[in-house]
Formats: C-alpha cells, structure tokens, sequence
C-alpha cells in the first residue's frame, strides 16, 4: 500500500499538472470504485483543481465550490498520468480524470477491487475521512509519546494504526524499526523517555529519506514505480537476506496477508520472533534464537 512518502510525491506530482486546470470527462471503467453517490459524478465536470492534500494514505483534489474526490489505493491501486488520447491499461484500469494537460488513470492489480473513489461536499463532508492519526513529521517527543502510550500494543501495531500515526504502513514501518535497532513486538508501555525520542527521530529520518529518494527518482517526471518493495530497504521484504548492518539474515512474522521483516541481531537481542503459523507448528522445536539457524 502506498504510504507517506509515496503518497507525498503522488501530490506533489499532481500539483504540477493540475491544480489551476478544469476538469473535462471522468470515465469510470467498474461502478464499484465510486463509493458515493452524492454529490453525483456529473457535478465534477467543469469544475477546476483548486488543489491536492494528502489524507493519511489518501489523496484528496480540492475542486470549484467545495467538492472533494478522495482517493484511497489501498494495497494495489497505483496512479498514472498519461498524454490525452493514449491508450493504456488493459483491464486493471479503473477509472480516468481527464484534463488539459493530460489524463490522471487509477489501475488495481489483481482481480480484488478494494481502491475507492469518493466525493463529497465541504471540509464537513471530507472530515469523515479523517482518522485521527497525529502526522509523525511534525510532531514533537511529547506528542509522539502520548499516543505511542494512549494503548498499550505492539510497537509496529501502533506504528501503522491510522488512529494513532497519519501515513505509515506495513513497510515503512519495519525501516523505521530497524532504524532505531526496535523490537517490532515490544509493548508501548514499557518503551523509556529515550526509546521514545529515539523512535521518534528513526520515524522522522526514515519518512524524509525515502521521500527524498522517491523524488529524485519520479524527477519532473510522474512516480510510476510506486512499490512497497525496493532493493534499497534494509529489511522490509528481504527475507533471508543479509542484514546491511550487521550482515545477518533478515528473519519475518507472518500474519493474514502481510508480513513484518526484522533482524534479529540488531533489533531482537539475538531472539527469533514466534511466527504464528510456523511456530505453533514447531512447538518446542521452534529455534529460540538466530545462532541456532545460522
């Protein structure tokens, strides 16, 4: 799923191309992306960009009198700019805004369609969607520590609840992680003053490099390698690969459809964290610490 840095240079791309423009067709490729049905769809043409936010992983274009579209990607949904009239997109096109300027397309890999497109009317009707996560870049150790310990969880559980935090995910939050040499199962109440602090500038650090590097690497250009998995991550989806600070393998907790990656030297004290399905399968067979797989 895009997350705060994908999403910030999404916007920022957007900005350049269409804020200032009216917008001229919407064409809806499934019925099931469009969530709302009022304002209706039609209320949109016509109306100029007057400009583009992110709402947590939401992106959001602010139109002509008070309409909103808000755009959630969910976990495959990716966005695209192409030339009017080019052609594109094959079946995982979902929908098309098109502009003077050019044509802004939404795609969902896979055949589960969970992106969404809403409109709505006022900052009122855009309220909803806000969750309530405090946004990590601009806050401070005090605020960042009280909702760290408003719930007592999982440090990496905390991290990417939308409740608590605005815009990290599932990878973002194991670079952070890693970063700051944590646990990803340590509970938030037993975190010190300078864990905290730590965390907080891990966050802050992480968030703003690969923001960096994601702009650099889309240039005046539109981001189209839009991917929870890079070659440059430290941990995130580098199972078994060698840690690049300490060059041990990275190890991983499975859970649904996602997992979190860890290494266990520099952030477990040498402890293998109990994978859920694994685990309980092994019982006492399961290895307690990484020296004994290595």
């Amino acid at each position: 799923m895009p997350e705060l840095p994908d999403i910030t240079v999404y916007v920022e791309a957007l900005r350049r191309r269409i804020v200032g423009q009216p917008l001229e067709e919407v064409r809806l490729k499934t019925p099931f992306l469009l969530r709302t049905v009022e304002p209706p769809l039609p209320d949109l043409i016509g109306k100029r960009v007057v400009g583009v936010e992110r709402l947590g992983k939401r992106i959001v274009l602010e139109m002509d009198d008070d309409l909103f579209v808000i755009f959630h990607l969910m976990i495959a949904g990716r966005l695209h700019w192409k030339a009017r009239g080019a052609k594109g997109g094959g079946r995982s096109n979902l929908a098309e805004l098109e502009f003077p300027t050019g044509v802004l397309s939404l795609t969902e890999a896979g055949t589960k369609r969970r992106a969404s497109l809403h409109l709505v009317r006022g900052r009122d009707g855009l309220a909803e969607f806000k969750r309530g996560g405090l946004e990590p870049l601009g806050a401070t150790v005090d605020e960042f520590a009280a909702r760290l310990r408003s719930e007592n969880h999982t440090i990496k559980r905390s991290l990417t609840d939308p409740r608590l935090f605005s815009g990290i995910g599932n990878a973002y939050s194991d670079e952070i992680l890693h970063r700051a040499r944590m646990s990803p199962v340590k509970l938030t109440s037993r975190l010190s003053d300078d864990e905290i602090a730590g965390l907080l500038d891990a966050t802050k650090t992480t968030l703003v490099e690969w923001t960096d590097r994601l702009r650099d690497e889309a240039g005046d250009g539109f981001p189209e390698k839009v991917t929870a998995f890079r070659p440059e991550m430290a941990v995130h989806g580098k199972f078994g690969q060698p840690c690049p600070v300490c060059a041990t393998p990275v190890q991983r907790i499975r859970y649904a459809d996602n997992e979190t990656n860890y290494c266990a030297r520099c952030q477990t004290d040498g402890k293998l964290l109990a994978d859920r399905g694994i685990s309980r399968l092994l019982k006492q067979d399961w290895p307690k610490s990484i020296d004994e797989v290595l």
